[in-house]
């Protein structure tokens, strides 16, 4: 039975089950959105913050890359369902015109969140970076809520695979665009940071300008106190099973995504040895975006039109763990270029199909945002846990042939308990 809840005529637009199919000029301006976000997200983590911490700390980079990382992901597990919590209260009124409750908070997110990476570049300290990081982290997760929000607010059930397809490829290409801005149109880690921060204003405002956005009635506006809306992060699993289910099988996937790629630069430089490790990674990030790219938005549409989601899942996750299972395997440059082809394949169905599910399973349409927050823990913890599970593994528990063999039992454990879930096919 379907957690969804029922939309009587009653409802304002706000919180209805969309019917309408969007537009292609919305697809391509939340595409654009989602684009600025995962630029900001994954440049800083894959390039930018190693080249920096490297320059302060050459002899601790590996323990001191994880613990920035480590903190801005918890700064996002705090943020990202906080923001959508009051991302769903929000009843916005000015000179007498109401606007709606989700693009304050793209629009706000991108413009603090690009002063937050201006000053990050400034920094010459790891505390500094720290700081730095972790405030970015909180306005690019602001924005994420509203962004990810967007599809069960506006996207009908039968047309949201297809559409996650497309909102889920940006994860991948802006680590490829964030990747050539910052090593060969920008020079120096400053310049990367600005460039990053024009690029998110430029790509995520027309979002928020430009695409509707309906207000929500006062009458139909979520208590906002305190209490209340800490004992609302709290999901029973009893009640609302398959939303817990989806949960789990998310985390795992992120987590083992979070295991084989936070240290890419430094498996590239000392695991196989590659001449230029930087451009090496450049190789590895275009080839799993080639991969992403031709199975995300073909797999969405196939799940749309045949009305099922978890043997979509199930693939997307074998096929990712023998992606790990090849670097671990053999850790080599050819090998790597395979694993980056099939990594990307795996995930981009993944992506799309399980978006699609997640949003079949909310418990509340009055909660859309914040739910999708707390899906998002899913997404930011594993970016905790990684890094403290990562950095044993290659330094004391076998190197990077063991990291990477549990990347790929732990990816492969969370796609094959998508089957717990009972109301969506």
């Amino acid at each position: 039975m379907t957690t969804l809840d029922p939309t009587p005529a009653s409802l304002p637009v706000a919180l209805a089950e969309p019917t309408d199919p969007v537009r292609r000029g919305w697809i391509g301006l939340i595409f654009a959105a989602n684009l600025g976000v995962w630029m900001a997200f994954f440049t800083p983590i894959q390039v930018l913050l190693p080249q920096q911490i490297e320059q302060i700390a050459p002899g601790d980079k590996e323990n001191m890359l994880a613990v920035v990382t480590g903190l801005g992901a918890l700064a996002a597990v705090l943020a990202n369902p906080l923001a959508g919590a009051l991302s769903d209260r929000t009843c916005l009124r000015i000179g007498g015109r109401e606007f709606g409750r989700r693009h304050v908070w793209t629009a706000g997110g991108a413009l603090i969140g690009a002063a937050a990476l201006v000053l990050l570049a400034q920094q010459r300290t790891i505390l500094g970076v720290a700081l730095g990081w972790v405030a970015a982290q909180v306005c690019f997760n602001a924005m994420l809520a509203s962004l990810t929000a967007a599809i069960p607010d506006r996207v009908p059930v039968t047309q949201r695979g297809g559409v996650s397809g497309w909102v889920g490829i940006p994860q991948a290409l802006g680590l490829v665009l964030g990747a050539v801005l910052v090593t060969a149109v920008v020079t120096g880690n400053a310049a990367g940071y600005l460039a990053i921060a024009v690029a998110i204003l430029l790509l995520s405002l027309p979002f928020a300008l430009f695409t509707a956005d309906e207000p929500l009635p006062r009458t139909h506006r979520p208590a906002l106190r305190a209490r209340a809306l800490l004992a609302s992060m709290w999901i029973s699993p009893r009640r609302h099973p398959d939303f817990a289910w989806a949960w789990i099988t998310r985390f795992l996937v992120q987590l083992g995504n979070a295991l084989g790629t936070l240290y890419l630069l430094y498996f590239l430089t000392d695991g196989v040895r590659h001449p230029d490790p930087e451009g090496g990674l450049l190789v590895l990030i275009l080839l799993y975006t080639l991969g992403m790219m031709l199975t995300a938005v073909v797999a969405g549409r196939l799940s749309d039109r045949s009305g099922r989601r978890k043997i979509y899942v199930i693939t997307s996750g074998l096929v990712m763990a023998v992606a790990a299972l090849l670097l671990a395997v053999a850790p080599v440059w050819p090998m790597a270029i395979v694993a980056a082809l099939l990594l990307g394949a795996g995930y981009g169905v993944y992506l799309s199909v399980d978006a699609a599910l997640i949003t079949q399973v909310l418990p509340r349409a009055t909660d859309r945002a914040k739910d999708l927050g707390v899906i998002n823990i899913a997404n930011s913890a594993p970016q905790v846990l990684g890094p403290a599970l990562s950095a044993p593994l290659v330094v004391h528990l076998g190197g990077y042939p063991t990291l990477y063999a549990v990347t790929a039992a732990i990816t492969l454990i969370g796609s094959v308990l998508v089957v717990k879930i009972r109301s969506v096919p």
